[in-house]
């Protein structure tokens, strides 16, 4: 019998530092007293980077099949980046050309300052997406407090809509709780809000149509996420695995309308019905092409630089984070970096990268 879910513990909650003193330009918006300028951030496959997923716990009060099914190991959120760090390393992406930040673990609410963290990362200058992902566990108390703090995205897992799957994936038994949580956001006024499915086997079978039905009066986009294999229990994958193509046969036989992808758009494929209010995304990793337009970097909850999400290299900027002083300089760091930046994850090769679950980076 695996571990139970990880509670919260103290040292997940961060002691808060005074923030630094801004003046404010003539339309408003806060300026650091110490700002830099950088042009735009570009990688050697010419890609335009502006987009970080910053994990702020590796904690988390879940243990999905796919993810933690032994719970949380011992050593997990030991360290978390504090909010004066995190607010140091929002400020130098911002400098870089960064505009849009999610917040990911883990389980980002089980920090007690998400509310407070929030707020100070959507008042940096430029940042003008603040999102984050999350269980949904706390969100029917944290939705009004997040909205109101600037939070402009959210995005919720929720991987089945029957209480005894969901229970049985996620080791948790509080759909109930969760889906209040998304309809309090939804009240709340929080400008976006998505619901994440992981696409495991049985999905197709026990909750595509309860999904289909779900946005029919609800302003939301639920987004089937493909299965993407870790070093941690291969066996998983190869019991588990449905390719997003048979979902997609599934959505166009049941009359779903796939739509022309932006240059803007996110990783998702979406698609729509007359007569729905909500929209399916479909996210497919292991289509060829996924990567030519990744346009994001990942920081994991101990402030390591992860150029990609299976990438096995790592590079430390928590040293960069003592001091307001030395914004140029992790500005400068994170720029030296993106170079080795690779072209895809090579996870079709079976290269899995180095992590045995993805809590730590906020898959």
């Amino acid at each position: 019998m695996g571990r139970q879910p990880c509670p919260m513990r103290r040292d997940v909650a961060i002691a808060v530092s005074p923030a630094p003193r801004y003046h404010r330009h003539a339309s408003g918006g806060a300026v650091s007293s110490v700002g830099t300028t950088h042009s735009p951030l570009v990688d050697g496959h010419g890609r335009r980077l502006e987009y970080l997923r910053l994990s702020v716990t590796d904690r988390c009060n879940f243990r999905c099949a796919y993810c933690l099914p032994q719970g949380c190991p011992k050593d997990a959120g030991s360290a978390p980046l504090g909010l004066d760090e995190i607010e140091r390393l929002v400020r130098a992406f911002a400098d870089l050309g960064f505009w849009k930040v999610r917040l990911t673990g883990g389980e980002p609410t089980l920090r007690r300052d998400i509310v407070e963290m929030v707020e100070r990362v959507a008042s940096v200058p430029g940042m003008r997406h603040v999102g984050i992902t999350t269980n949904g566990y706390r969100l029917d108390e944290l939705a009004p407090a997040l909205a109101r703090a600037g939070l402009a995205c959210l995005n919720v897992s929720v991987d089945s809509l029957d209480p005894d799957r969901f229970a049985a994936i996620t080791g948790a038994a509080g759909l109930h709780r969760v889906l209040a949580g998304v309809e309090a956001a939804l009240d709340g006024g929080i400008e976006r809000v998505k619901v994440n499915v992981v696409l495991l086997a049985g999905t197709l079978e026990a909750d595509l149509d309860r999904f289909l039905d779900w946005v029919r009066e609800r302003p939301l986009t639920v987004r089937f996420i493909e299965l993407m294999q870790t070093a941690g229990d291969p066996g998983y994958f190869v019991r588990n695995h449905v390719s997003a193509e048979a979902l997609e046969r599934l959505l166009e036989e049941r009359g779903w309308t796939r739509q022309q992808r932006t240059g803007a758009a996110g990783p998702a494929v979406d698609f729509v019905k007359k007569g729905h209010r909500g929209r399916i995304g479909v996210i497919a990793p292991y289509r060829k092409g996924f990567c030519a337009e990744c346009n994001r970097l990942r920081v994991t909850a101990a402030g390591n630089l992860r150029l990609c999400l299976f990438d096995e290299r790592e590079v430390p900027l928590r040293h960069l984070l003592a001091s307001d002083g030395q914004r140029a300089a992790l500005a400068a760091a994170v720029r030296a970096a993106v170079g080795a930046k690779p072209e895809g994850h090579h996870l079709a090769e079976g290269r899995l990268g180095r992590d045995r679950s993805l809590a730590s980076i906020g898959g």
